[in-house]
């Protein structure tokens, strides 16, 4: 008996191990089970859901471009300049990949949406022949390609705005430029007003676009500091209303000049959470219909994650589930990977909580 005795108490130790992980499964559930999709079934080129964009994708991959145009003019005839940009860069990185849409567009009909289409698609293709965003792990032979197909985007700009002389987004392309090219800080800021005179505070919401784009040239990896980057961030927010997204910019700043060597503890720190708490209640105010809206959930649901605030995070994952052409995913080379690794963080992290709520 008593050596029968340990393998009795195993095995009712194997049985209440499996009662509890099946009672916490039916109080969250897996992947599949929350209606989650697996890595295989993420959208790469988008962030949310976008009928109309997604339509035009899909006529630009069968080689018809007026989807696309049609899109474009509907943004510029609305003077949509969020929802333009937005667009204006999903379509021109299809065109870098395969243009003959495009070709037949500005063939066809070379207006202001075709040329701010190529414009983007130059640039999406010096980036992408780039490799890297960092230079330590770019080759010789990418920098010299990279450097010589950017400065087109200058010509590809000017007649975009030349055509579209009221509309910011050709600027907005430019500074992807800026960023490769090397502006000046001068420059720079020439070009920043260009687009600020076209979307004048405060009679035009600030475009997070814009000032996204904007904020890498002032961070330490381009042509400025960390400390650069926070008082750009730090100024966009303070003159921001709610519910235009503006308090993305601070935890993006965070995340470009602390993620790569950050600890639990850093990302617990009680600033951070300051900031993670303000981006949550500037959410709750955006319409829903904002173009950049999933773009922040995807921000918040790594950094929810990061701080172990999992039931919050998997509310943000939940709403852009089957998207991923955000940040932070799209800094790896494998965007779904590591989307669907951090979502299960988040799940496996609501499980415990439950556990500990029920006493399972």
């Amino acid at each position: 008996m008593a050596r029968v005795l340990p393998f009795v108490l195993f095995a009712f130790g194997i049985w209440f191990w499996l009662k509890a992980r099946r009672s916490v499964s039916a109080l969250v559930g897996t992947e599949a089970e929350l209606g989650l999709l697996p890595r295989d079934r993420q959208n790469a080129e988008l962030a949310g859901p976008d009928a109309s964009l997604e339509r035009a994708l899909d006529e630009a991959r069968a080689g018809r471009w007026e989807a696309a145009a049609e899109l474009l003019a509907s943004t510029g005839k609305e003077r949509d300049w969020e929802r333009r940009a937005l667009h204006a860069r999903v379509l021109g990185e299809a065109a870098a990949r395969q243009d003959s849409w495009l070709r037949s567009w500005r063939a066809t009909r070379p207006d202001a949406d075709a040329e701010l289409v190529q414009a983007s698609a130059t640039v999406a293709r010096a980036w992408r022949l780039r490799g890297s965003p960092y230079a330590e792990h770019t080759t010789p032979e990418q920098a010299d390609g990279f450097h010589e197909l950017l400065p087109r985007v200058r010509a590809d700009t000017v007649r975009a705005a030349e055509l579209g002389p009221d509309d910011p987004t050709p600027y907005i392309v430019e500074i992807r430029t800026a960023l490769g090219v090397g502006y000046g800080p001068e420059r720079m800021r020439e070009l920043w007003a260009e687009i600020t005179a076209r979307t004048p505070h405060p009679t035009s919401a600030p475009l997070y676009g814009a000032h996204e784009a904007a904020m890498q040239y002032w961070s330490a990896r381009w042509h400025g500091s960390a400390e650069l980057a926070r008082e750009f961030a730090a100024q966009a927010t303070a003159d921001a209303p709610p519910g235009t997204l503006m308090t993305a910019l601070p935890l993006i700043a965070w995340f470009d000049h602390h993620d790569a060597a950050a600890t639990s503890r850093d990302y617990t720190d009680p600033h951070v959470t300051a900031l993670v708490d303000a981006a949550l209640a500037d959410t709750a105010e955006a319409p829903e219909d904002h173009p950049r809206l999933p773009e922040m959930r995807h921000l918040l649901a790594y950094f929810l994650t990061r701080q172990t605030r999992h039931d919050e995070a998997l509310d943000q994952f939940r709403l852009v589930d089957g998207y991923v052409n955000a940040l932070p995913w799209r800094t790896r080379r494998d965007p779904a990977a590591f989307f669907t690794a951090t979502r299960t963080k988040a799940i496996r992290g609501a499980e415990a909580r439950t556990r500990i709520r029920r006493g399972v």
